[in-house]
């Protein structure tokens, strides 16, 4: 592990590029040796941080859910980062482009629980049974370290790349539809760029979860009622620019857009 001082100083650095709008140079790159778990340690000082300040979590998500993305980053897991009350938009949001660096957006589901999950040993099923509903959500990835040559250190320390979300269309429960085939079109532009169904997911959007709540454990933590879940993107990441109309339709699941400003 990196020492507790190196771990405060690099938190104070992205909570300062977030709060700037800037990025930092590759952690990697100057900390040669650091792990995933000193990256989980700076990520958990940051969100300490935003909720000593009052800033409010709401949930978590996961990332590199998806084959393609592992392969890219040299690992066999996901990962995870933290969300708060003032990173949610509702649907047919005007964001501030500027408020984030290197601004992407993926195509997700959003669970909202009803129930605490605690790990290890959580389930599918015991997912399935705790969610509330499931609803059409985008994330917004914000990158406040530089891109070129990024690892998975990097990107964990910086929050797992979380920006923002905006939530919207119908809200599911988790028996009123195959989740597995959830299916979606990304637009930018009134342009199809980007398609993809949920099943890409760890070959189901509530295994992420999952995985989650047993990773959360493996850190002292656990999911609350209520919280919300973004389970993992079913698209590449899609850049976006100042002026860009972004809407994802996801069929009988409706449509969820914002335009960047």
């Amino acid at each position: 592990m990196l020492p507790a001082q190196t771990i405060t100083d690099i938190a104070d650095e992205l909570a300062a590029a977030e709060r700037d709008r800037t990025t930092v140079p590759l952690l990697t790159a100057r900390y040669p040796d650091m792990t995933v778990e000193d990256s989980y340690a700076v990520q958990n000082e940051w969100r300490r941080r935003g909720i000593e300040s009052g800033r409010r979590p709401v949930g978590r998500k996961i990332g590199l859910t998806s084959k393609v993305m592992q392969a890219a980053t040299g690992i066999t897991e996901p990962d995870y980062g933290a969300i708060f009350d003032d990173m949610v938009f509702e649907n047919g949001s005007v964001i501030d482009h500027g408020r984030f660096s290197n601004v992407r957006i993926e195509v997700e589901l959003a669970f909202v629980l009803a129930d605490p999950l605690k790990g290890p040993h959580v389930s599918v099923f015991d997912v399935l049974r705790a969610t509330d509903y499931v609803v059409p959500a985008l994330e917004i990835l914000s990158s406040r370290i530089e891109m070129a040559g990024r690892t998975i250190v990097d990107t964990i320390s910086d929050n797992a790349a979380m920006g923002g979300m905006v939530y919207g269309g119908n809200p599911k429960q988790v028996d009123e539809i195959d989740l597995r085939w959830v299916s979606a079109l990304l637009y930018r532009n009134e342009t199809i760029e980007e398609s993809g169904v949920a099943a890409a997911v760890l070959n189901h959007p509530a295994t992420g979860v999952a995985w989650l709540a047993n990773k959360l454990a493996q850190h002292g933590d656990r999911l609350e009622a209520g919280e919300i879940v973004l389970a993992g993107s079913f698209t590449r990441p899609m850049w976006v620019e100042k002026g860009d109309t972004v809407l994802a339709d996801y069929g009988p699941m409706g449509t969820v857009s914002c335009r960047f400003v």
